[in-house]
């Protein structure tokens, strides 16, 4: 039995040395020290042996088991090596040369002009409010001095829910809102995602933003109003921009305006981006219908106050000279770059 043990040692290691891969080593492995293995077989016939000579032949079986298992992880580093050295040799990295560039994303110019106007805003005392895209028609007309009937609703081709729960046309119910609260006095914005059923084209669509403005306190008049406008226009397309108003109706205000400004493309003289006017609307205003304060729970006897609201849009397609709404919602990476 010694004489097998020893044998199968010496083959063994014979073996492992005259291999030339892992594949090989495995088979080696397999052979002499798997289930079926030259060494597992010679404990398997253990029962043959004189009981005073077991130990010493389980002994001999141990240590060659492991003679065996440790040539054969040291052959087995051994080519690990070698091959590390052959991919270290055909596989070289230039250090030197340019990495992958990652593609970062950056502000949509809608983002873009709303920051701005914010910043603008925010910067003459003004906070910046948030309401429910999905409203009340009091909220959305009702308390905005548009009862039931009014020809405005009609205008306005509304996203109707149920009777009484709609998609916001407007952010003007943010001001109803705020005001409900009794928090004099007010200084707000609100920007947001408003609906109406309009055909998509160069200029409209069923979802685009707005941003509201209410200022109410005592003793605001038109002049608070035009000097605010004024001050937004300068800042947001140069210091030479002049601003024009134009009598006007809107239901929640009175009196109320539209605005211009001076083409800042041509300064006034008339262009194609002017359409040859020389001005270009960019909003609505007015001083707060007394019957919208006192359904606010506001007394118009000692408190007064002005609204305005711009399209976003039209601002980031002015601000930007794009001349069709819909490229701000194609997700073209070719336009989106340009800003």
């Amino acid at each position: 039995m010694k004489e097998i043990i020893e044998k199968i040692r010496t083959e063994a290691l014979k073996a492992i040395e005259a291999s030339g891969d892992l594949d090989t080593l495995n088979d080696i492995r397999v052979a002499y020290l798997g289930k079926k293995g030259e060494l597992t077989n010679v404990l398997k016939s253990m029962k043959n042996v004189a009981a005073e000579e077991r130990p010493i032949v389980g002994q001999m079986v141990n240590d060659a088991r492991t003679e065996i298992e440790g040539r054969l992880e040291a052959m087995k580093k051994s080519f690990a090596a070698k091959l590390r050295e052959q991919q270290l040799k055909s596989e070289v990295i230039d250090v030197t040369l340019p990495a992958k560039r990652r593609a970062i994303g950056h502000m949509h110019p809608n983002t873009r002009a709303l920051e701005e106007i914010e910043d603008i805003f925010v910067g003459m005392g003004y906070e910046v409010v948030e309401g429910p895209e999905v409203e009340y028609d009091y909220y959305n007309f009702e308390a905005l001095n548009i009862p039931a009937n009014h020809p405005a609703k009609d205008e306005q081709d509304t996203f109707y829910i149920t009777k009484d729960i709609l998609l916001r046309t407007q952010t003007s119910p943010c001001q109803v809102r705020v005001m409900e609260k009794g928090k004099l006095p007010i200084r707000m914005i609100a920007p947001g995602r408003v609906f109406r059923s309009d055909e998509v084209d160069a200029t409209h669509s069923p979802s685009f933003h707005q941003i509201e403005g209410l200022v109410i306190d005592r003793n605001i008049t038109f002049a608070d109003l035009k000097g605010t406008l004024e001050q937004f226009a300068k800042e947001m397309f140069g210091e030479n921009t002049r601003v024009k108003f134009r009598p006007h109706h809107f239901p929640f205000t009175e009196p109320s305006a539209e605005v211009d400004v001076s083409c800042f493309k041509c300064g006034g003289k008339g262009c194609r981006f002017c359409k040859g006017e020389g001005w270009i609307e960019i909003l609505g205003c007015g001083m707060v219908h007394p019957k919208v304060l006192r359904m606010s729970g506001i007394d118009p006897e000692q408190y007064s106050g002005f609204a305005f609201g711009l399209g976003l849009e039209r601002i980031a397609l002015l601000k930007y000279e794009i001349d069709d709404m819909r490229l701000l919602y194609e997700n073209d990476e070719r336009f989106l770059k340009q800003f």
